[in-house]
């Protein structure tokens, strides 16, 4: 099949929409498939040499998001997107985290015939709400709905993210869960001389790896950094790092990791805590998962299907430090239930490979090709 996909981010960006679309492109070369990649373009300084890719990248104009400069939107204003997604002539038209790069995609696959599958993977919602930006919360769910109402299917990447959706009015809403790389996530990437540097007096080491925004809420790692006995270590970059920085002084600060030196990183920890409450899925508490690391959670979006309570790690109430903190040091003091935990954590993500979600996705396509067209089409934008 020929597969043109749409996106509202793609590498250099660093966030689980970028990185779910290389993989799943990743996956169709492989299969022997056709995928074409439309995504924004980044800053001026930053694209040479970022589309070395084993398929085509074609780049659309793009604009900074309001009060997060970091993050770019694609701006279709001219018959660019037009032409690049008709003359790939697709079979299906994947729209990845579609609003508003997507939405135009949506508008142009409806009226060409072109079946769609819409990928939620961002509270839109909550962005409005933290940001501030020139939609509020019902506007972005309204856009949303018309969005994913006129794709054949819509892939929610977990239970409450489905719940949320069909909430809200979306239809024709499956279930496409995230994959995960358990060669290089490993708890055989334990490295001792990290831990020394990071904990020199053999103190607990707790980690967070994300993007450093107000919506993380990764301030809530104040009290858990104020624990005797317990070093707190955030890997990652954002908007909200210098505030955060200056919040959190016990904290230290290691910037966003890559590769072997993230493998090395998560492997390291004694307890990885995710302090974000909309999280759609929650990658980075699968591939902590992956490394043999208890995970303590919010009890809300993604990490609700991925920590078993009581077995792979804990589950607090969204939004709560002393929560989280109580959490991290009822572990702390119980070094067989961490071990415990670690171990299951490691087979809880037994099966998740990137292959296997892929063969998955392949699955949605042909089952959207072979669909009666959606009745809802989108707005003109």
């Amino acid at each position: 099949m020929r597969i043109a996909i749409v996106t509202e981010s793609f590498p250099p960006d660093v966030n689980g929409v970028a990185h779910s679309v290389v993989r799943a492109a990743e996956h169709l070369v492989t299969r022997g498939h056709e995928p074409l990649v439309i995504a924004p373009a980044p800053p001026g300084t930053l694209r040479r040499d970022t589309d070395r890719y084993p398929y085509p990248v074609v780049r659309i104009p793009s604009v900074p998001l309001p009060r997060y400069q970091g993050f770019r939107l694609g701006v279709p204003t001219n018959n660019r997107l037009a032409g690049v997604l008709l003359e790939h002539s697709p079979d299906v038209v994947h729209l990845a985290s579609p609003f508003v790069l997507g939405a135009r995609a949506a508008v142009l696959a409806a009226r060409h015939g072109l079946p769609t599958v819409a990928v939620y993977q961002t509270d839109v919602a909550a962005y409005a709400r933290a940001y501030r930006v020139g939609w509020g919360e019902a506007a972005a769910w309204r856009r949303l709905r018309e969005i994913h109402n006129s794709a054949r299917r819509t892939l929610a990447p977990s239970t409450r993210a489905a719940e949320d959706l069909a909430a809200h009015g979306v239809q024709r809403i499956w279930l496409w869960r995230r994959g995960v790389d358990a060669e290089r996530f490993h708890p055989d990437k334990r490295c001792p001389s990290l831990r020394r540097a990071f904990a020199p007096d053999g103190e607990l080491l707790v980690g967070y790896v994300g993007r450093l925004a107000p919506e993380k809420r990764v301030d809530l790692l104040a009290a858990t950094a104020r624990l005797p006995g317990v070093r707190v270590v955030v890997a990652g970059d954002g908007p909200a790092r210098r505030q955060l920085e200056r919040d959190l002084p016990g904290v230290r600060f290691l910037g966003v990791q890559h590769g072997e030196a993230l493998a090395r990183l998560y492997a390291s920890l004694d307890l990885f805590v995710h302090t974000g409450p909309h999280e759609t899925f929650g990658q980075t508490v699968q591939e902590a998962l992956a490394s043999g690391v208890p995970v303590v959670a919010p009890a809300s979006g993604g990490p609700v299907d991925l920590v078993t309570p009581g077995e792979t790690g804990v589950l607090v109430p969204p939004e709560d430090d002393a929560a989280i903190a109580a959490a991290v040091a009822g572990l702390a003091a119980d070094r067989a239930r961490r071990q415990a935990y670690g171990i299951a954590a490691r087979a809880a993500v037994n099966g998740r490979s990137w292959a296997a979600v892929g063969d998955e996705l392949v699955g949605h396509y042909r089952a959207a090709r072979a669909a009666t067209p959606a009745v809802d089409l989108p707005a003109a934008s």
